[in-house]
């Protein structure tokens, strides 16, 4: 088993800071076919070109994404092979989730009993 650095967890932070918002994680995802533009990606994904532009600086800075200048336009491609592949197997993974967890009214870090807990108490 690899030994786990503070490089290691950091990294996976930003992941998980990137794929908390639903649009990065759809550009992401998007970037797993290969390298595309900022336009492009708007279009495609039906977001303005300045949220776009915003959150391609998120991926950036999170190191997720590189870029490469062609002409006067930046393209864009994920920061590693690997990262695809990665995608991929979250995609596979099948989760059990509980529609009240993690959302507006979540109560999970709270201690509050959760909506599974609630159900079987009533």
């Amino acid at each position: 088993m690899e030994t786990v650095t503070l490089t290691h967890t950091a990294a996976l932070a930003r992941l998980g800071h990137a794929l908390g918002d639903p649009t990065r994680t759809r550009i992401m995802l998007a970037l797993r076919d290969g390298p595309a533009y900022p336009a492009d990606l708007a279009d495609g994904l039906g977001v303005s070109r300045q949220v776009m532009s915003n959150q391609l600086a998120c991926l950036r800075g999170c190191g997720l994404v590189t870029t490469r200048r062609d002409g006067r336009r930046t393209e864009y491609r994920l920061c590693d092979p690997a990262l695809a592949h990665a995608l991929g197997d979250l995609l596979r993974l099948t989760l059990a989730v509980d529609p009240d967890c993690c959302g507006p009214d979540c109560t999970c870090a709270s201690g509050a009993p959760s909506h599974e807990e609630r159900e079987t108490a009533a």
